[in-house]
């Protein structure tokens, strides 16, 4: 190893572990700029940092420029995972509520979900900061996830709407054709049809596609709600969808009339509180006007604090009357979620699928699922862990 490559290694273990190793490694010299960086990582994650809650020094200019200095020394990812660390490790949710100080955060989905859960002791002169960092954030998943889903969404609803038994008025001889292509008869000189591909349905009002999804939104599911809310939003804006947004924790609120606006929205959820699944499909059940039409989306971890009994009448209600239920054990760009493994295999056996999925994924899931597909193989082949029924 060579001596440059000795004292690289030495200023990595030298910003690590702080200034208490400074005179255990030899070779580990700071440039200014290192310096910068080893500061602000000694205010978070310093020996001392614990005591200084709501601190970084205790001033607010000194919270400002840590979080003028992260920024400007590390890409945004990190700078988003230091916030986060922050907020929990020194007690910023406070500062956070200074219009001055939030205008200074880089945004992001995290954030987003503490300012939902503190909207409610937000004060007025923070509130428009604050909406308008939610807005950045939910502008920047729209343009991520819109189109693919819109596009997914509105492909399954023309194959869905194909038969392959029409009426010879309703034959689509185009389609026909391509579809068996195999059987040409060189001697008649002509295809003969084993298949035939209708023309798709023209469907009425009365024949919308019905999606709805119907979110928890006890603490541990924040990233979740704000992810649930944005993509329900999108969905909303499908001309042949008839799209309902419920949340719920013990209460529960009917939010569709908000779906036109994300950011009204996700300031109108209650994050926090205990849990009631059972009364939330409940609800669910009452909207459900043609079951084999109707796609619920339940976004859960499923630690149900109310009826489990009911919860699992109620389910299976549903799966018999022809609705697809779908329960997605987190929705977010994290891992594996933590969430009641028996419960999940006990809905697994009665035919609802139960596994974890990233909004990136989600427009694929809605495609197959307004399809009418498998939902459970189909998020197998995707690679996503499915609970499995009991024994």
């Amino acid at each position: 190893m060579t001596p440059a490559s000795d004292a690289s290694d030495a200023r990595r273990w030298r910003l690590i572990l702080g200034p208490d190793a400074a005179g255990t490694l030899p070779g580990a010299e700071l440039s200014a700029d290192d310096v910068q960086v080893d500061g602000a990582l000694e205010a978070l994650y310093g020996a001392e940092a614990a005591d200084r809650r709501g601190g970084l020094g205790g001033s607010r200019p000194n919270v400002a420029r840590w979080l003028g200095d992260i920024r400007t020394y590390f890409p945004a990812p990190v700078v988003q995972v230091l916030q986060r660390d922050a907020i929990e490790r020194l007690g910023l949710r406070q500062l956070l509520l200074e219009p001055e100080l939030l205008a200074e955060v880089e945004p992001d989905v995290h954030l987003v979900a503490d300012l939902v859960a503190l909207a409610g002791v937000i004060p007025e002169r923070t509130k428009e900061t604050a909406r308008q960092v939610v807005h950045q954030v939910v502008e920047q998943l729209q343009r991520r996830l819109a189109q693919r889903l819109v596009a997914s969404v509105t492909g399954a609803l023309d194959r869905s709407a194909r038969t392959r038994r029409p009426k010879l008025p309703d034959v689509d001889w185009g389609r026909t054709i391509l579809a068996n292509l195999r059987t040409y008869d060189a001697e008649r000189g002509t295809v003969v049809p084993e298949r035939l591909v209708g023309h798709g349905r023209r469907r009425r009002q009365g024949q919308l596609k019905d999606v709805i999804v119907c979110l928890d939104q006890s603490g541990s599911m924040a990233t979740s709600v704000v992810y649930g809310s944005v993509l329900a939003s999108v969905l909303a804006a499908v001309p042949a969808l008839r799209t309902s947004l419920v949340v719920f924790d013990t209460e529960v609120a009917d939010l569709t009339e908000q779906l036109h606006d994300p950011v009204d929205l996700l300031f109108g959820v209650q994050l926090g509180g205990g849990t009631d699944i059972a009364r939330a499909v409940a609800y669910c059940q009452r909207l459900v006007t043609s079951p084999g039409e109707t796609v619920l989306v339940l976004v859960t971890d499923l630690y149900e604090g109310g009826d489990a009994d009911q919860l699992r009448a109620r389910v299976a209600g549903l799966v018999q009357s022809g609705v697809t239920v779908v329960c997605l054990l987190a929705l977010s760009d994290a891992g594996a979620p933590a969430h009641d493994g028996e419960l999940a295999a006990q809905l697994a056996a009665l035919g609802v699928p139960c596994f974890a999925c990233t909004p990136d994924v989600f427009p694929e899931l809605m495609a197959a699922a307004i399809e009418g597909r498998d939902v459970g193989a189909w998020a197998e082949l995707a690679g996503l862990p499915t609970a499995r029924p009991a024994g």
